[in-house]
């Protein structure tokens, strides 16, 4: 059969899509197919010619403005800043070792002296003595007196004391002493800061664990590590205003101790004082949780200290002191030979002057120091004509008198010796500390060194 002549044959070779040889021209030309979108990139200008957008003359003159502007900036929050309102030098060397002598001197004489009236009583902590003045916490070499470390700041200083092997700085910021700052003793580097809402002037009750501002009307009560852990009183913008228990009382005086917060009240519509222990960290800081709060049968009272079992509170009228146990009850009654007038007297610090011994609490009513058992308080003896409660010096008690000192057995208040001290005129009271040889004296606005 004959094949049609307008149809290939099955069998055929297929016809190729172009002329022979036009594929080797194409590769060898490097032709591609046409694209439309071709013609536009080839006249786009490529990222490396385009124009910063910041080369226009007013573009650089914005710029310029700007960084000026930022450093400016800059330049005012740190002339500003608390950190350029602060002088900081730590020691460089570390504190001399110093042993006590084998007993007290049979002569003192003065070393050194300088300006601390922040110090209401001598801080000894960490080898140096501390003093603090015009806005300045020094660590001093106890034998020379010599400034081994400064703290500095362009704030008015509220008061310093020493706790917890550190010492404790309040600085008046604002309306009130709210700067607390806390710092090593023996490097004078700084350790921890807060702040708080503490009134002015202000004072610090320390106990082992805890440290309480004074105030007329409201207390705050911070941890080793400065967190609150307690306000009570009049807090300023409460968020929950109804957590106060008695926020309309004014305060006289303060004591800590038991991881506790003692205070005498005066409140409203109520004749006598009221005696208030609080927990010193409760469950929330801004609600403080009692301990026990009973009225007093007089309207004028002391709280003088607390123990691990009890709480001393002096009565002028009756001129008695009355030992309470941590369930709020009276547990005994004690004569007090001290002055009624003495007695009424309410410290302007809001505290009580007493000192720890060996075997007893030391309490300074003004003329008198009272000895008070350490566990349940209760008054063992009492010394006339002194100027402090005194403390322990090379192994013995020792109380400040007028025209130096006197060495007390701590069992019968009977005087062993005495020590003159040229005090050139000073016959206020005084509060002393030592530290190894040296013994300390806090005379007013002034610390004095002796040896």
């Amino acid at each position: 059969m004959s094949t049609p002549p307008d149809r290939s044959s099955e069998h055929s070779p297929a016809t190729p899509a172009h002329p022979p040889g036009t594929e080797d021209v194409l590769a060898s030309a490097d032709v591609r197919p046409t694209d439309p979108t071709d013609s536009a990139l080839s006249r786009r200008p490529s990222r490396s010619s385009r124009r910063s957008p910041w080369d226009r003359p007013r573009d650089r003159v914005l710029a310029a403005v700007l960084a000026v502007v930022c450093a400016a900036a800059v330049t005012v929050v740190w002339l500003f800043s608390d950190s350029r309102a602060t002088e900081h030098r730590t020691a460089s060397v570390p504190p001399p070792r110093l042993d006590p002598p084998a007993a007290v001197p049979g002569s003192l004489a003065e070393r050194w002296r300088a300006p601390s009236e922040a110090t209401p009583e001598p801080v000894a902590e960490g080898g140096f003595v501390i003093t603090a003045s015009a806005g300045t916490v020094a660590g001093r070499d106890p034998l020379t007196g010599e400034i081994r470390w400064s703290y500095s700041r362009d704030l008015e200083l509220c008061t310093v004391a020493g706790a917890w092997s550190k010492a404790v700085a309040v600085y008046r910021k604002d309306l009130g002493c709210s700067e607390v700052t806390q710092l090593d003793p023996g490097t004078g580097r700084r350790t921890a800061q807060r702040n708080g809402d503490a009134e002015a002037p202000t004072r610090l009750v320390v106990d082992d664990a805890h440290v309480t501002t004074t105030g007329e009307r409201l207390l705050n009560t911070w941890r080793s590590d400065l967190v609150q852990t307690m306000e009570y009183g009049r807090v300023p913008a409460p968020e929950n205003p109804q957590r106060q228990p008695r926020s309309g009382c004014r305060y006289s005086n303060v004591s800590a101790g038991a991881d506790k917060v003692g205070v005498i009240e005066h409140c409203p519509k109520e004749v006598g004082a009221r005696l208030t222990v609080l927990k010193a960290a409760g469950e929330e800081s801004d609600e403080p949780e009692q301990v026990f709060s009973t009225l007093l049968a007089e309207p004028t009272a002391q709280l003088v200290a607390m123990s691990e079992e009890r709480v001393a509170v002096a009565l002028p009228e009756q001129r008695r002191l009355l030992l309470f146990d941590y369930e709020g009850e009276q547990r005994s009654s004690h004569d007090i030979a001290v002055p009624t007038a003495e007695l009424a007297t309410v410290p302007d610090s809001g505290v009580v002057p007493v000192s720890s011994g060996r075997e007893n609490v030391y309490w300074f009513t003004g003329s008198h120091t009272v000895a008070l058992s350490a566990g349940e308080l209760r008054p063992r003896w009492i010394a006339e004509n002194t100027l402090g409660p005194g403390t322990v010096f090379a192994g013995e008690y020792v109380v400040p008198i007028p025209g130096g000192l006197a060495v007390l057995d701590e069992r019968t208040g009977a005087t062993t010796r005495t020590v003159a001290v040229d005090r050139r005129g000073h016959d206020g009271s005084i509060e002393l500390e030592a530290i190894g040889p040296v013994l300390i004296e806090q005379r007013g606005r002034t610390l004095v060194a002796l040896r």
